[in-house]
């Protein structure tokens, strides 16, 4: 592919060097630098000029570093006389600020959003937003991937004839239908209820479970205290077997360790959206690669082709 130009970020350059691979170019090498009073600043060490510029930048922890890493970037790539800046952010963590459920709270979904367009940047890249009105924060075009394919691959796998998709809550049930007739599956969903201490309480789980195979899906696992709620609900109906799976497997507080010592949890399945630490790794983790799906989304946009027709391909 004929000038472009792919940078990563200090977030997850192993997911930029997978997709580069894919589309068969080189990583563009950046340089980022501290200042003494703690400011940063990024030079991009490959031709920008009138190219079309990728940065490959998830916001991961610490987020608020990666976040100015990713807009100093994009000042870069702008003032290297880029011809277009596109980033690839496969986690928008800033997409969980997405209403003002209370009074005088900042909306950080779409000030995050309007950041990146000051920046410069004419495109975003991005996979499994928490809520579909994320996309309308930007006043940029936005690709919204989804990992329902990689994740439907891979349980592909198993007999699926007594299947059930099981939705932590409510508000992730269309997905959950999406990725449940994907695998010609039943769907489920937890009456869900967090409360201002950040506490949660699923009182019933709406749907058949009881003997069945359960796929828990949700769009990210952080502290994991949603999903081992559900869990208490689904023993109560006494599933046959139970498996866990989301698109971001942020896994904090020693999240991936709670799940795993479930007894009744067979498998915990993350793309690789964001990097999983190793010392964070179990036995029962299954990381699935979107990389090419990513690759595949660039080489489509670098070349002015449809995007949309890899959503069909989700929906298949």
């Amino acid at each position: 592919m004929r000038d472009i130009s792919v940078f990563s970020g200090s977030a997850h350059p192993d997911l930029a060097a997978e997709v580069c691979a894919h589309l068969g170019v080189p990583l563009s090498p950046s340089r980022l630098s501290r200042f003494a009073n703690d400011c940063l600043e990024v030079q991009l060490q490959a031709n920008c000029r009138e190219r079309d510029v990728f940065l490959v930048q998830p916001l991961v922890k610490p987020v608020q570093e990666h976040l100015v890493e990713l807009l100093l970037m994009c000042d870069a790539a702008r003032g290297a006389s880029a011809g277009r800046i596109t980033v690839v952010m496969p986690h928008y963590s800033y997409a969980r600020s997405d209403k003002k459920d209370e009074p005088r709270i900042s909306l950080g979904g779409r000030l995050v959003a309007d950041l990146m367009a000051a920046a410069g940047v004419h495109r975003v890249l991005t996979m499994t937003l928490h809520s579909p009105q994320v996309h309308g924060f930007f006043s940029v075009p936005v690709d919204h991937l989804h990992a329902r394919r990689e994740l439907a691959a891979h349980f592909r796998r198993y007999d699926l004839t007594r299947t059930t998709v099981v939705s932590p809550d409510l508000g992730n049930a269309k997905e959950a239908a999406a990725f449940a007739r994907m695998l010609g599956a039943q769907v489920a969903a937890g009456a869900k209820q967090r409360y201002p201490d950040d506490r949660v309480s699923i009182n019933t789980v709406i749907g058949e479970v009881t003997g069945r195979d359960v796929i828990v899906l949700d769009d990210e696992i952080a502290k994991g205290s949603t999903v081992l709620e559900l869990l208490d609900r689904l023993r109560e109906s006494e599933p046959r077997s139970i498996r866990v799976a989301c698109t971001h497997g942020l896994f904090a507080a020693g999240a991936l360790k709670r799940l795993s010592e479930q007894p009744d949890v067979l498998e915990i399945v993350c793309t690789n959206t964001v990097p999983v630490a190793a010392e964070e790794h179990s036995d029962k983790l299954r990381v699935l690669s979107i990389a090419p799906a990513l690759a595949e989304a660039v080489r489509r946009i670098h070349n002015g082709e449809s995007v949309s027709a890899l959503f069909d391909a989700d929906r298949a």
